[in-house]
Parts: structure tokens; sequence; C-alpha cells
């Protein structure tokens, strides 16, 4: 027995199943996560070391080159890249999106632990983090006081915020920009040293000496005992000022004490970055999400700790959130949450429309909450979450899931219609229909079994949406042969007489299908013209595919641009700020900006970014790109820095991501692989579509090279060692001890005033001590030269490379960017130097050669699955000659509303054939029963077509229509849900007309002349 008999029977049992699908639907929508993608983050480790007084060549060949040796063996890694800058090495491992981010994280600890010994042993321990180096963050506080210093402000948000927001869910690192943290400053007046014949080693061990903290244990009486603390530590600016550098030499003299050659004062530990929100001074704190974090986590986390520190702050002092990537996810979420009300309302309108019944447009409205809600127990089984790709695909289920009760109800209503009594009209017309609707859905859920094949980030998103989307489908199916004909028996009546607005419309559709009737059969007898009209329609489809353009998502208006800024190499901070102060004015002056915080000294000193907000997406009538397009002019004119405007990618890439990078490697000198990418450089600017290109490797930061004369130091009896721990103290600022504040320690830093370190000639005005006892000028001993060197010396790969960027301009796409960047690698490389893509540009070629793949593989299981079902080889094949008809509607309406083929696009275009095999399903099926019935095949496919048409015309209506809010969308994310809304939406409507005329025509061409009775029964598919 049929489980559609036995529901019809048992109404009690269909209700209770659909009850049950819902009740453990809802549960699971309970527990589901809500983020902005599904979990496409890939795990990332980065080792960061740092190596004090250490040059990026030393820092490269010492510390980068063997981490990099060791760390290239781990399974599943995708990119090992690294940056070696002055002082510091930071190591980059990428790994595939399948690999666990916590055993990545072992195995590089692992492999660092076994080249520890190979490092130089002055190098601090390298930090191992599951977090990307420079990763910026996603969420900025700002800190602004009109009463308070930098120091203090920067020391309350160091002291009370930074802790309390580390622990925040997801949160893995809390940086804190623009930072004045305190430091016991030493300034010496080397002039006055040279006088008292003193020197920094003199200074330095001094301090040691005298600011010392030690436990002096306790004195114990026979009853009592008291613990004894020795305060040999310095606390106060006077009491360092105070120390001893030489006792009197005679009892007339007076001991040289710190003050007579210095002056000591409470000041920040460095000055090198700076951080204005709103024109105003300002202290920042970034949040750094784990690599594989929810952001909305971390959101959430902090929405609910604001309150309390914004109660916990110093009268006077404002924290303010003034940068917030997570808005544009919650607003992007929250209109696809819209939009699937608005779908249902515009599919109920095409229900109503056909059946003009309200008791007949139940049966297939009370499927859609049955299957949405089911789907989401099928993505808690799975581990998904509530994110924009699975809400979009329960928007197009929407328009699908009351497909098959669309089916179920048609027929069993045209026989009420005939006079059938309502049961034995629903036993009659599920038994018809049951076999297509196996057929329909399992095709469907066919389609994205390849999809369980794919690897990657594009994988994972499309994972999400093609197993959600199956899900509702399963559901609705399940639901067409349960509750929908238990439904009908007892929901429908024959009415014997209708109201005007009934028999105004059923004029109307019967008028349709006699019309139908006649075109359909005067196209049989003009079959070959019919498929020279469907060889054209389907060809169209080749020459649609080359006129659209590529890229890997289409630029979203995510309610913000970030703003770079960089300076010549060697600029200052003070040069840096002055030229900030502009870009803030130009900022100010946009009418739809709400806030900007600009940061000045990030990552280096001559490097600069900002944040720019805009007004809410109902606020403002131009979108992000209009107004970065009127930025980019006025952020080029200010002179003194190169400042340009960046839209922020998709798919979680950093604020500093930019569309193109390009990256070259080779194994030659950084100077010859400086040469080359100046040559594309150069090449790129004569491209009009590139706009702001830059590289990152930058040969001309000046730099002043101290070269010992050793056999004079030797003669004088100057140690080398002593020279250059004079040079890093006097210049570079030494920390020689710490001192204690409000139970925390902070630095004590000796170095030279800062008037006498102005002019590279001071180098030589610095004094070390001789053998004898004579101070000795180190113009004696040094020769100092200008020179450049590397700002930072990048590895991709384990090889030298350079990373080529830049933005495109509004008609440039990112296809066509990385098809002339390949063409003018082959004409400009020389051998010895190979070619790969970083950031978005690796992600948009990974992506385009998976999906293409999927497409071939989605099309080879549909026809192996409806082979199986028909026990045909014919058959599949006439009903997916529909698949190339709406491809060409899906491309056309991708090219007249100025689309692209990016992953959105994509992933709609395998949704549709799924979609539109359902049609030919219905005809075909329906023919095969008919002339098992007796009827001639050109009779069998004619009353077929013409049967179908009404629920074919019903269908295609809702999925339409159902997908249309997609296509019209508007606020957070729309471009995105456009461009899969255009895709079926065309696909439909192209594709759904001509396979009501292809599919007949090709299956009197194809079909089998005799029809014989199918296996296991399958002949009685109409039998009572």
């Amino acid at each position: 027995m049929r489980i559609s008999d036995i529901c019809i029977r048992r109404p009690v049992f269909a209700t209770v199943l659909s009850l049950l699908v819902l009740l453990v639907g809802m549960m699971s929508y309970s527990r589901l996560t809500v983020r902005e993608y599904p979990n496409i983050d890939e795990p990332v480790v980065t080792v960061d070391t740092r190596y004090r007084g250490a040059s990026a060549e030393i820092v490269e060949s010492q510390v980068t080159k063997p981490l990099e040796d060791s760390l290239a063996g781990i399974e599943g890694v995708d990119v090992l890249s690294s940056i070696s800058r002055q002082e510091r090495s930071q190591i980059t491992v990428r790994f595939r999106v399948e690999r666990d981010a916590d055993s990545a994280a072992a195995d590089v600890r692992d492999r660092v632990s076994r080249v520890r010994q190979r490092l130089p042993d002055d190098i601090d321990e390298p930090v191992i983090a599951k977090v990307e180096a420079d990763a910026s963050p996603i969420i900025w506080v700002a800190f602004s006081s009109d009463r308070h210093s930098p120091l203090e402000m920067s020391d309350f948000a160091s002291r009370i915020i930074k802790p309390r927001l580390q622990t925040l869910p997801g949160a893995a690192d809390a940086r804190v920009f623009g930072e004045r943290r305190y430091a016991m400053r030493i300034w010496l007046d080397r002039d006055r040293m040279a006088a008292f014949g003193l020197t920094v080693q003199d200074v330095e061990d001094a301090i040691r000496r005298q600011n010392v903290e030690l436990p002096a244990g306790r004195i114990e009486s026979r009853e009592r005992e008291f613990a004894v603390v020795a305060q040999t530590d310095l606390v106060e600016p006077a009491q360092f000022e105070a120390v001893v550098l030489r006792q009197a030499g005679t009892p007339d003299a007076y001991p040289v004490r710190i003050r007579d050659v210095g002056r000591v004062e409470v000041a920040p530990e460095n000055e090198r970055t700076s951080v204005r929100f709103m024109g105003r001074p300002a202290i920042s704190i970034g949040l750094i999400k784990q690599a594989t974090a929810n952001p909305l986590d971390l959101k959430r986390g902090l929405d609910e700790m604001l309150p309390r520190l914004q109660a916990e702050l110093p009268e006077g002092m404002s924290m303010t959130i003034a940068n917030d990537t997570t808005v544009f996810i919650e607003r992007s979420i929250d209109a696809v949450f819209a939009t699937i009300w608005e779908a249902v309302l515009l599919v109920a309108g095409v229900c109503l429309f056909f059946l003009r019944s309200w008791r007949a447009m139940l049966v297939p409205l009370v499927t859609i909450p049955v299957s949405l809600v089911g789907a989401f127990t099928l993505m808690y089984a799975l581990g998904f979450s509530i994110n924009t790709l699975t809400l979009l695909a329960l928007v197009l289920a929407i328009g699908l899931v009351v497909d098959d009760a669309i089916v179920v109800l048609e027929n069993i209503y045209r026989h009420i219609e005939e006079g059938m009594a309502p049961l034995a009209a629903a036993f009659q017309g599920a038994r018809e229909i049951g076999f297509a609707i196996v057929a329909m859905t399992i095709t469907l859920a066919a389609v994205y079994a390849p999809v369980a094949f794919m690897t990657g980030r594009t994988g994972k998103l499309f994972t999400e949406f093609a197993l959600t989307l199956a899900g509702a489908v399963l559901v609705s199916g399940f639901v067409a042969l349960t509750l929908s004909p238990m439904m009908c028996a007892k929901l429908l009546r024959h009415e014997r007489t209708h109201g005007p607005v009934y028999n105004a419309i059923e004029r109307f559709l019967g008028g349709l299908t006699h019309g139908y009737r006649g075109v359909l059969s005067a196209s049989l007898e003009l079959r070959w013209l019919v498929m020279l009209v469907f060889a054209v329609v389907a060809g169209s489809s080749v020459w649609l595919m080359g006129q659209l353009k590529t890229e890997l998502a289409p630029l979203e208006d995510r309610g913000r641009v970030v703003g770079l800024f960089n300076g010549p190499e060697g600029a200052t901070l003070d040069y840096m700020a002055r030229y900030a102060r502009e870009l803030e004015e130009i900022y100010a002056s946009i009418p739809e900006v709400d806030r900007y915080l600009v940061i000045t000294g990030n990552p280096t000193v001559s490097q600069g970014i900002s944040f720019v907000g805009f007004a809410d997406w109902s606020e403002r009538a131009r979108r992000s790109s209009e107004i970065a397009s009127e930025l980019q002019p006025r952020m080029r004119a200010v002179t003194g820095v190169n400042a340009f405007p960046s839209l922020p990618a998709s798919f979680g890439q950093g604020a500093r991501s930019r569309p193109v990078s390009f990256v070259v490697s080779t194994s030659d000198s950084y100077e010859e692989l400086a040469a080359v990418a100046e040559a594309f450089l150069d090449a790129m600017r004569d491209n009009p579509g590139l706009v702001s290109p830059d590289t990152d490797l930058k040969l001309t930061m000046p730099e002043l090279a101290v070269e010992v004369d050793r056999d004079r130091a030797a003669d004088l009896g100057v140690a080398v060692d002593v020279i250059g721990r004079t040079l890093e103290t006097m210049l570079g600022g030494r920390q020689v001890t710490r001192y204690k504040q409000d139970a925390e320690q902070y630095e004590v830093i000796v170095q030279v005033a800062a008037d006498d370190r102005r002019d590279p000639r001071d180098i030589r005005d610095i004094y070390v001590r001789a053998r004898n006892g004579d101070m000795v000028p180190l113009a004696s001993v040094v020769k100092v030269s200008e020179r450049v060197a590397p700002r930072e010396l990048n590895h991709f790969g384990q090889r030298r490379s350079v990373t080529i960027s830049a933005n495109l301009a509004p008609d440039y796409t990112l296809g066509e960017a990385l098809k002339w960047m390949e063409a003018t690698a082959e004409r400009l490389l020389p051998p010895g130097y190979g070619t790969d893509y970083d950031g978005q540009s690796r992600e948009f070629k990974s992506s385009s050669a998976s999906l293409a793949l999927v497409f071939v593989l989605a099309l080879a299981f549909i026809y192996l699955v409806l082979a199986a079902q028909f026990e045909s080889f014919r058959d599949p094949f006439i009903i997916m000659l529909t698949v190339p008809l709406s491809m060409t509607g899906a491309l056309g309406a991708l090219w007249l509303t100025g689309g692209t083929l990016n992953v959105y696009s994509q992933i709609g275009l395998v949704t549709l054939v799924g979609l539109i095999t359902k049609h030919g399903i219905l005809i075909v099926e329906f023919s095969n029963q008919l002339r098992e019935q007796g009827q001639t095949l050109r009779e069998a496919v004619v009353e077929a077509a013409v049967l179908r048409l009404r629920p074919i015309l019903m269908t295609t209506g809702a999925m339409v229509l159902g997908a249309v809010p997609l296509a019209l969308a508007t606020g957070a994310g729309a471009e995105s849900r456009q461009q899969i809304g255009w895709v079926i939406v065309g696909g439909l409507l192209i594709g759904t007309f001509f396979t009501l005329f292809v599919v007949p025509t090709v299956y009197t061409l194809l079909a089998r002349r005799e029809r014989e009775a199918l296996p296991d029964g399958a002949s009685a598919q109409i039998q009572t």
C-alpha cells in the first residue's frame, strides 16, 4: 500500500507526521548559531619572533628561513608566507579549510620546538597563535577625553578594559592602537656625560644596582613574627634622578648623580602610532577574532559587557564603538529574513490566482512552514548555521516546496471538477502523480550530490546552501505524499457555480490551454523548425557566457570604506599625522559619513589606515562604491602621501585586502625582484582598469650604516660590543630595569635626549671610554654612511616574493584583471620566476575551477538518477534538453542587468539545473502513462503537455515570484542576492516557455515507438 493511501485513510496519522517534523525542526532552530557566512575561515597559525637589534636581512636568514624549512612539511598547508622586518619575523601558515585549527596549531608548535636550537640565542621565544599575522580587528573601540592625557587614557584602556575584552567569546586578541604606555624615561645629555667621564654603561649599571626588589625574610619572636620588606626599589622620578653614578673623589667634591647628566620623567614608552576619532585624539582597542570564530558571538558579548565598562570609566572619558564590521552582517541577515516573508506572500498570491479558492490554497501553503522548519533539522544535524547562504536557500525553497503540493493538488482538483468524489479523487490523483513527485524530488536533490566532493572555502559556501535547499525539497516531497492528499480529500469540494472572478480567470486559463494545444499541435508538424529554434536559443548561452565578466563576488555595499595612506619610506609620525588631518577634513565633508577613525603608524610608521563609516542604508541614497568614487580623486590630491579608498571585500578578507593580489616569486636577489616588480607596475599604470597599483617590496627605506674601524678601536682599547650597546642605548633606547606603579610593572628606558639625535652627525658626538680612561668620540672609531634598505622581506611558498596589488575601476572585473596580469607576466618575467595568487585573487581562481566541475557533475548525476527512475536512457536525455534553454535565460538576465559570473550567480545556475528539469519530468512521465493506456505517441504527448500546463505554470509562477524579492533586493548585501535572484527568474521564464514546445517535439523524435509496461508495477501508476 502506498504511503499516500495510508495518509488519506488516516488523517490524524498524516497530521502527526507533519507536526513531528515541525516540532523537531523548531528545537533544531533554537540551537543553530547565526553568522554571516558558513564557517569558511581556514585555520591560520602564526609564528611571531622578535630579534632585537637585527636587520631585516639577518631576521630573514637566521630566523625566518630555518622556521619555514621546518614548517613546510606539515600536513594540510595551503599557503606558507612570511614577513621579515627589522627586529621581527612573522610567519603565517594558512591551512586548508578542512584541517582542524587546534591540531594544526599543535603541529606548528611541534615543528618550531624542533628547530629552536638552530635559532639565535638572543631572540625572544617564538609566539604561536591561532590568528593571522597583521590580522585586522573586526570591531574597534575608541576612547577619548577632554580631561585625561593620552598616557592616562592608554593606561586605563590597557589595564582595565583590554583584559576584560580578551575574555569575550571568540576573541583571539585585543590590541591597543595609539598606546602610550607608562615608562620611566631617563634622557641623557651626551656632552655632560663626556665632561664627567661617564658612559651609558655606567648609567645602566648604577640603575641596575640601586633599583632592586628582593625578599628580606622575616623577624620571629617567641609569640609574633614580622615580615620584613626592604624598600630597595625606585618608583619616583626624583628617586631615579638621585641615583649616584660616581662617588666623590675628595671630601670637598659632590657625587655625580643622574640629574647631573640628564633628566628623568614619566613619559610614553614609545610614540610611533597615533589615533584620532572624529577629529579628536584618541586611544583605540581593536578586537581580533579567532580564525574560525563567529563574529556575531563576539559582538553580542561586547554589547552585553559595554554598559558595565562604560559605568566604570573615569569622569570625562568616553568609550565608543568606532568601527563595527558586524553591523553589515546583522543588517544583511535581517534583510534576508524580510525577503522570506515577501516570498511567502507572493507565492500565496500565485496559488490563490490559479486555484481561486481559499480552501485549496491552504494545501500548498501548509507545505512552506513544514518544509522550511523541517530543513532546520538537517542543518543542525550537519553542523550548519543560520547564515546568508542558508537563508538564501530557504528563500528559494519557498517557491520550490509548494511545487510538489501544487502538482498533487492540481491533479486531484482536476478529477473533482470532472465530478469525482473528493476521497476517490484523492486516491486516484495521488497514485497518478506519485512517481512524478518522487522523481522531481530526488532529481532536485541529486543536483547537489557533487557538492559533497567540493573542497576549500567555496566548497563550504556551496555545501551549506545546497544541502539546506535539498533538505527543504525532500521534506516538501514527503509532505506532498502524506499531508497534501489528505488535506485535498478533506478540504476540496466540487463547486457547481462560481463567482465572476473565478469564471473570468477560468476563461483566461481555458483559452490559454486551448491556444497552447493548437500551437503545440502546429509545432509538431514543424518539428525540425522547433529544433532549429532550440539550437539557436541553446547556442546563445555559449555567446552570452563569453560576454559576461567574471569575479569572485559582487562588490557589496558594506556601509563603510577603508582609507589607506602610505608616506615615503623613513617618514616620521609627525609627517604622517599632518597629512592624516587633511584626510580627516575630506571625510568630514562627505554628508553620508557618520564616523571615522584614523590610525597613523600602522603597521609601520610610514603607513596609515582609516575606517570611514556611513549612515544606515535606509538613510542614504548613494551606495558605498559611489562615495568611494568621490573620495578617490580627493584623496589622491593629498600631496605627500599616497592615499586611496578601498571597499571591504567579501568572505572575511582583511581590511588591507585588495582585489588584485598577484604574487611573483624567485630565488634571485631582492634587488633583481624589485626591478621586475617595477616593470610590472609601469605596465599596470598604463591599464586604466587597475587603480592605485602597489607592491609590498620597498627597498627605499633610508638607513645609516655604522662601520667600525676595528684596528683603531683595538688601538684605543674600545671593545666593539661596547660601541654596539652604546648606540643601541643612546639612539634606540634600552630597557634597563623596571619599576612598579599601581601594581603594574613598567619599563625604565635610558636614551639620549631627542634634540641630540636629530641629525646623522650626532652619532659621531657620542662618547665611549678608552682603555686609559679617556673619553673617545665615536667619530674616532666609526664611519657613518647613508644607504637604503628594505622595509620588509617577504616569502611566499618559501621563496622570495613580491605581492603586486591593485584596486579595480568600476567597470573592470577581477577576471579581466587577472587575465591581463597573467599575460603581462608571460611577457615580462624572466626565466626562474613563478607566479601565484593571494587573498581575493587566490579565492577567485580556486572557486572558478571547482564550480565548473560541480556543474558538469550535477548534469551527470541528474541524468543517471533519471535514467534509473525511468528505466530508460532516452527519457532523461529528452528531459535534460531543457537545461541549455534555461541557461540562456539565466545568462541573458545577468547580461541585461549588468551582472557577472561569480560565486552567487554560479550557485544559482547549478540550482537552476534541478528546477527546470521538473517540467520535463511532468510531461514525459504523464506521456508514458498515457501511452501505456494505449494512446499513440503524438496523442499522448499532446494530451500530457496540455494537462500538465496548469501545474507547470503554477510551479513556474511560484518559483519565479519566490525569487523576485531576491532579484529586486535592496539594503545590506543586496548585490549578492540580486545575482542569484536574476539567474532563477530569467532561467525559469525562458526555460519554461521553450520547454513547453521543445520537450514534446523531442519526445516524438526520440521516444521509443512502442511503450512496454515498466517493471516493478510502474505500469500500474494510474490504477485504482
